[in-house]
């Protein structure tokens, strides 16, 4: 007979299990086969995220696919910590919400092989705790603007999102949103590679080398 215990532990992981599987549709692959443009691992950087959707020259197909992918990360967050909020000692948004990142760069979908994450976790901040999602969109854009680089502005929005969520006393999301900017550091190791060696592309520069 299964005890509350049990019932709760169930829950938590199948609550996990469903955000992982949500974070594994690759909406840039699945849109650019509908549009007829082929398999976007087959173009640029071989990435399926919305930056990569850009370079097929579809600007609509690409903001379609930054929406999708931010949408999800926002959308499991959102509402299971609406729905469940603490699952036994953790909580359950939060949780589900990192897993929907860790699904969208390794989706069981593709053998493992996704994208790097950025919309989906910013849509997960978000949806978390908006103003520390706020602050990371607001650091993407003056990044993206001033630098032109959009590895280089992905790390510093998620690199700001945790600071601002410690500095405002919210110490869950800034363990989570650490977490991702850390696993964020990880997924972009061949960017810092290049921008160190003044070797990556920038927005709308030259086509972006395979990761």
């Amino acid at each position: 007979m299964t005890g509350p215990v049990d019932g709760v532990s169930l829950q938590f992981l199948l609550t996990a299990l469903g955000g992982y599987l949500i974070g594994s549709i690759p909406f840039g692959l699945v849109l650019t086969r509908l549009a007829g443009l082929g398999d976007i691992r087959d173009i640029g950087s071989g990435n399926i995220g919305a930056t990569n959707v850009l370079r097929t020259g579809n600007k609509g197909l690409a903001a379609l696919t930054l929406l999708l992918d931010g949408g999800k990360g926002f959308a499991v967050v959102y509402l299971v910590g609406r729905n469940w909020g603490f699952l036994g000692p953790l909580d359950a948004g939060l949780v589900a919400g990192f897993l929907t990142v860790v699904g969208h760069n390794f989706p069981v979908w593709l053998k493992f092989k996704g994208g790097k994450g950025v919309a989906t976790t910013l849509g997960f901040l978000l949806g978390a705790y908006w103003p520390a999602g706020a602050v990371a969109c607001a650091a993407w854009l003056l990044s993206a603007l001033i630098f032109r680089y959009s590895s280089l502005a992905a790390l510093v929005a998620l690199s700001a999102a945790p600071l601002y969520a410690f500095w405002t006393g919210t110490y869950p999301v800034a363990i989570v949103a650490g977490a991702l900017a850390l696993f964020s550091f990880f997924r972009h190791s061949a960017n810092i590679d290049r921008l160190l060696k003044g070797e990556e592309p920038k927005i709308g520069g030259a086509k972006a080398p395979k990761d």
